[in-house]
């Protein structure tokens, strides 16, 4: 009987090693921290220390919402929430504690939904944005002054790992609504991304200027913040690339006049909108989870001269992408500009991303796909 009872505690044990070896953490874990982890099945594992919490409750960004969670307090305060398995890609997140919102201390935090916001990284299997073992480029802040929303703009430029040795073209990059000039960098790793299309030479070398995707003057930033809001930004944003932004970089960095811009969700308007508007000035035209705003049932582009293309001499390279369990809303839109374009026999590229949301797998993976069929 003792026997016995020694064998099933060690395999007890042995059971438990095994099982804890299959988590990994994620990679979006501060150092030196085990949590959050994940699973092979991508199940996740949080714990974290709220010991005067009543309730704690995980919540998060879309490709949280299919997912169910436990949660349970030990006796040294320590919460442990285990979820079912979670889809691939990275997803913003959080913790409700008694009702608040609240950050998990364990990971880094990204600017996402307007504030610092909990990130989790589960693995999709692809290396594409991994950090490899080739040469690297970097990532540099820079500024100017717009006299069009009277105040100081920053942005962020990338700069491949041969840069000086030529004159490059240049893509101008937009973030989403919440976001600002740094999730391009952080949570969309363009930096593995290009770094490993170049040593590949799957594509040209490139510059790129992730710029700020609102464009209000001091005024305008008392309106409320709705469409109509989002509409004059963008239009805004229009003049500062057009007359302030492009010749700031051109006179600064070495290009060779060749540019082509692109952006995600809100900033997929943006970049259709001044890319449609300047035909004759970008060679490409990327629009990653497509949003159109202001549009009506009659005249679905009223505030996106989309008929621009099919003026002008020069034909952009026009490229949509779209995550395959994205909303019905980005579905619609994504619709109406393909109808547009089939109807008028407009060339372009539409590229489905296998299984995400509305998120950055979706948008690396667009970035991955529309960087290797410009500036050829």
């Amino acid at each position: 009987m003792q026997y016995s009872k020694k064998i099933s505690l060690v395999f007890v044990l042995f059971s438990s090693i095994v099982f804890s070896q299959d988590y990994k953490t994620s990679s979006t874990a501060l150092p030196g921290k085990e949590f959050p982890r994940i699973d092979s099945e991508r199940k996740a594992e949080f714990r974290v220390y709220f010991p005067d919490a009543k309730t704690v409750i995980l919540d998060g960004g879309d490709g949280m919402k299919s997912i169910k969670s436990s949660a349970s307090k030990d006796k040294n305060g320590f919460w442990n929430i285990s979820t079912t398995p979670m889809e691939s890609g990275f997803h913003y997140y959080w913790f409700n504690v008694d009702g608040q919102r609240t950050n998990d201390p364990n990971t880094q935090l990204y600017f996402g939904y307007s504030q610092p916001t909990s990130g989790i990284e589960v693995p999709s299997g692809e290396d594409f944005f991994s950090e490899k073992n080739v040469k690297h480029g970097k990532i540099i802040n820079d500024s100017l002054n717009s006299q069009i929303t009277q105040g100081k703009r920053n942005f962020k430029v990338y700069l491949p790992p041969n840069y000086g040795a030529k004159k490059l073209p240049v893509l101008y990059l937009y973030h989403g609504t919440g976001e600002d000039i740094t999730g391009w960098e952080k949570q969309g790793h363009i930096l593995n991304i290009l770094d490993n299309l170049f040593a590949e030479k799957k594509t040209q070398e490139m510059i790129v200027v992730m710029d700020y995707g609102v464009a209000l003057s001091p005024e305008q930033e008392k309106m409320p913040d709705n469409y109509p809001r989002t509409v004059l930004s963008s239009k805004n944003l229009d003049q500062i690339v057009t007359r302030e932004l492009i010749p700031y970089i051109e006179k600064k960095y070495k290009t060779s006049g060749k540019k082509a811009i692109a952006g995600l969700s809100r900033g997929s308007y943006q970049a259709m909108l001044i890319g449609v508007s300047h035909p004759e000035i970008f060679s490409a035209i990327g629009a990653f989870s497509p949003v159109i705003y202001e549009g009506t049932e009659k005249d679905p582009f009223k505030e996106l001269p989309i008929g621009n293309l099919l003026k002008s001499k020069k034909k952009p390279y026009f490229f949509i992408g779209i995550g395959e369990k994205e909303d019905v809303l980005f579905f619609k839109f994504n619709q109406l500009l393909t109808d547009f374009f089939n109807q008028n026999k407009y060339p372009y590229t539409l590229y489905k991303s296998p299984e995400t949301r509305h998120e950055w797998l979706t948008w690396r993976r667009s970035l991955y796909q529309f960087t290797q069929q410009i500036f050829k």
